[in-house]
């Protein structure tokens, strides 16, 4: 079940790769290192303030949706969302122009912003319903929404940087446009299931208090993940931002994308199981996460610093390429932890809705990133940056874990793991043994190829996350299909 679960999340998988990876290989290449370092930080900003203003309601929707169908209160639960939605998205977008026209910016910087906050109230819009869909078991939809929308606005933003002077701006149109497109698509069906709901003033205080701590969490998360983009800026200036951004976002991205796809599969899964069936239920599908989330992300870390010459030689463009190749290993490490803390660890936390703790961690953390990237830039300079976030990580997963456990014992499927990292260091053995061909592709291909059999022998071999059980199955599927034609 869990499985084809993931599987039906497949094509937005796909999509954030093709998104992920182009914006990195088409970006750096039609933007140079001042433009690029512009738009990575414009992204940022974009980020944060998207997470102070709406994600504390995208939270309380995927959280309280699975216990308001249970109680027939569906349309109560969403017609009080909207409704929350309307008045952040006038009076919080109010505000947000205000504090671009009233910015010290020149014009071509107000327009990037001003794109990008229009961006960011539609994206808005969308997430209240791919959120829905995600919680309700809508596979299909959500995944045909989002990839959708991830393809279509990438597809816009490079036509537009392409044939035209708008520069980042191009990005932000093409993500705003693509959001409307799909809210064509998908707001009548959202507002026929608010349809005869009441926005309810004590389910929103519900909302507001979980959804609030949960937001504040994430601003210290993503502080720890962008915030020294901005000191980058303060120390040595955007370029500089633009080399560190490319590295970070070509390591930094397949490992969210494995992530996010765990997180959007499994965690609806998990807590309709807690909510409906029981903590133990709940903790069997997070076990079972667990144990997929290292068989795939241990060697797709790995793998990343492996191939990090030739991968940023072919994807990155010329003028940021000199430190993205140095950073990568070091973003792909930070990755992991990030992805097994955020994705895995914190789930504890939104289990038995004790986000405020969580906030406090992430604050914590956020303060000793800063504190590591004012110590570490000036000495080290843009490879720094990657060791401070490194350091940051490691420390507040542990944290993480251990308070973790007190709210909601998460299982830690130890033998599971321990296999992954020996097989990932096998498959790094033999990857070492490739030769190192002159030209990049020869070269990537090759040790992409040699990682991939080696890795997929030694996991068979161990039986991770009882992989052997998996093609099994799916080997009498296909002799089933194959006797039914």
């Amino acid at each position: 079940m869990l499985g084809r679960h993931l599987l039906g999340y497949m094509p937005v998988q796909v999509a954030q790769a093709i998104v992920g990876f182009g914006s990195v290989a088409v970006f750096t290449r039609l933007m140079d290192a001042e433009a690029y370092g512009v738009y990575a930080l414009t992204l940022a900003t974009l980020t944060l303030t998207h997470i102070a203003t709406f994600t504390w309601l995208e939270a309380a929707v995927a959280r309280f949706h699975a216990r308001a169908d249970a109680r027939k209160r569906l349309r109560d639960h969403l017609a009080t969302a909207y409704g929350i939605y309307i008045l952040l998205a006038v009076g919080g977008g109010a505000l947000i122009f205000g504090a671009i026209h009233l910015a010290p910016l020149d014009n071509s910087l107000k327009a990037v912003f001003s794109f990008a906050a229009v961006s960011m109230i539609t994206r808005a819009a969308l997430q209240i319903g791919l959120e829905t869909h995600r919680a309700g078991g809508g596979v299909a939809r959500y995944s045909a929404l989002e990839a959708s929308y991830l393809m279509l606005g990438f597809m816009i933003g490079v036509g537009l940087l392409a044939l035209t002077d708008l520069g980042p701006a191009s990005i932000f149109i093409g993500t705003a446009v693509a959001a409307l497109v799909a809210l064509v698509f998908d707001l009548p069906v959202m507002l026929r299931r608010a349809r005869g709901g009441r926005a309810q003033p004590a389910r929103a205080k519900t909302y507001a208090r979980y959804g609030s701590a949960v937001s504040l969490s994430l601003v210290f998360e993503q502080l720890l993940s962008v915030g020294d983009r901005f000191l980058l800026a303060a120390f040595l200036g955007s370029g500089a931002v633009g080399m560190y951004a490319a590295g970070y976002g070509l390591a930094d991205r397949l490992l969210d994308i494995i992530f996010i796809w765990f997180g959007a599969a499994v965690w609806p899964m998990t807590l309709k199981a807690f909510e409906t069936q029981g903590a133990d239920v709940a903790r069997k599908l997070a076990g079972q996460a667990a144990s997929l989330m290292a068989l795939i992300s241990f060697p797709a870390a790995a793998g990343l610093a492996l191939v990090a010459e030739p991968l940023t030689t072919l994807i990155v463009g010329e003028s940021v390429r000199s430190q993205a190749a140095v950073i990568l290993p070091w973003i792909a490490l930070s990755g992991l932890l990030n992805g097994m803390m955020t994705y895995y660890f914190h789930e504890a936390f939104t289990i038995r809705r004790r986000s405020g703790f969580m906030a406090a961690l992430m604050a914590g953390a956020a303060a000793l990133n800063l504190g590591l990237n004012l110590l570490f830039i000036p000495a080290f300079g843009i490879v720094g940056a990657a060791y401070a976030t490194v350091l940051a990580y490691l420390i507040s997963l542990v944290i993480c874990a251990i308070v973790g456990r007190k709210l909601f014992p998460l299982p830690l499927p130890w033998g599971d793991w321990v296999k992954a990292a020996t097989a990932t260091m096998i498959m790094a053995s033999g990857v070492f043994i490739v030769p190192d061909f002159e030209t990049a592709w020869i070269a990537l291909i090759s040790k992409a190829l040699a990682g991939a059999v080696v890795y997929a022998a030694a996991a068979y071999a161990f039986n991770i996350a009882d992989c052997r059980i998996w093609l099994s199955d799916i080997n009498k599927l296909n002799l089933r299909t194959e006797t039914q034609s």
